[in-house]
């Protein structure tokens, strides 16, 4: 999965030493945001719901260096559900965050999943946006208060890729 001008990315497992900082940032996100239970959001799947053929989990690198992530894991036989999107705060307001969903996307449709669902907190205004302006559904009245909601679910089906399909070509 390479591509020219030190841009790649790499299907990796959670314990990938590469995996290190969107976990540990997602982390610090979380609990900054939630308080210190939501420490618990980050052990709640194992890592291999995130492995293949289910669950994928992708990371962005530049130049060798992991800038932004993100994973899938097995929803329901045609669904797939959104974890862990991440992009390293040195590398924010790049749209990397918009890449990996892309690529989350291609790869999910290459799996046989023909819809993407997932959720977002309320205190994460980033995120929402990032989903809206990616196509995705919102499943919530989004002109209530977020917080009056709480996680903010979100849907955007997927093409169906026939048996003479290919899957498209792409570049991070």
């Amino acid at each position: 999965m390479s591509a020219a001008g030190g841009w790649e990315f790499r299907k990796a497992s959670v314990d990938d030493p590469l995996v290190e900082p969107l976990l540990r940032e997602l982390t610090h996100e979380y609990v900054t945001r939630y308080g210190p239970e939501a420490h618990q959001e980050m052990t709640r799947y194992p890592g291999e719901a995130f492995a293949e053929p289910h669950g994928v989990l992708l990371l962005l690198l530049e130049d060798g260096e992991p800038v932004a992530g993100g994973a899938y894991k097995r929803y329901d036989e045609r669904t797939a559900e959104v974890k862990r999107m991440w992009t390293h705060s040195a590398h924010r307001r790049r749209g990397l965050a918009r890449r990996v969903l892309a690529e989350l996307e291609r790869t999910a449709v290459a799996a046989g999943y023909t819809r993407f669902y997932l959720t977002t907190g309320p205190r994460q205004p980033e995120a929402r946006n990032l989903y809206l302006a990616a196509g995705y559904t919102p499943l919530f009245d989004v002109s209530a208060d977020p917080l009056t909601i709480g996680p903010l679910p979100f849907e955007k089906r997927l093409p169906v890729l026939g048996p003479q399909s290919p899957v498209l070509a792409h570049t991070p």
